[in-house]
């Protein structure tokens, strides 16, 4: 399947903030994006103009939120994942295209992400040194989502980008180590 060079991205927000309706005649992709980031909100609209040029993407505002919509009768073709309910009540699993484009840019995959369920936090932890109590301070990339095929796509991603992980909780992935830290930094970009 030939697809544009934003799909790996967008498949990346669509797992995290997207979700796929039915209208008469066509179905509308809508990605979900703090109104707080305009970066974000304007890199989905390219992302899907990437993926299918000359479509024309709305912008519907809400408090706190933009959603980045595009109508076409083709997007579940693109987002086979689309079913009824919440996604962490059924199964997502990615078809061999998909893991392909995936396979041939992680850092997109990620970016899409991170972008919409995650986040690059201070962390800070204390040490008693020498008998004094020092505190640390360093940076820290987080995923969250309740579903575990997701958090699953998401730690493979980062295996396939050589980014050191570890689960820090039920329903999040934690990217802690400093070069680990650089490396999504690089491949993700800050949240703008």
């Amino acid at each position: 399947m030939a697809l544009g060079s934003g799909y790996p991205a967008l498949l990346g927000y669509y797992l995290g903030d997207g979700h796929i309706s039915r209208a008469a005649r066509y179905h509308a992709l809508r990605v979900s994006c703090d109104a707080t980031y305009p970066g974000i909100v304007a890199d989905v609209q390219h992302l899907i103009t990437a993926v299918r040029p000359h479509c024309r993407v709305f912008l519907v505002e809400a408090p706190g939120v933009v959603v980045v919509q595009a109508h076409w009768q083709h997007w579940p073709c693109l987002f086979p994942q689309h079913g009824p309910g919440r996604k962490h009540e059924r199964p997502i699993v990615l078809e061999p295209w998909q893991e392909e484009a995936v396979c041939q840019a992680p850092g997109d995959f990620l970016r899409g992400l991170l972008h919409s369920d995650g986040a690059r936090v201070r962390n800070w932890a204390t040490r008693r040194v020498a008998g004094e109590l020092k505190r640390y301070d360093y940076p820290r990339w987080q995923f969250s989502n309740r579903s575990e095929d997701i958090l699953g796509l998401c730690c493979w991603a980062l295996d396939l980008a050589g980014v050191a992980w570890r689960r820090s909780g039920p329903s999040t992935v934690s990217v802690s180590t400093r070069a680990g830290v650089a490396r999504l930094d690089e491949l993700v970009g800050p949240k703008t």
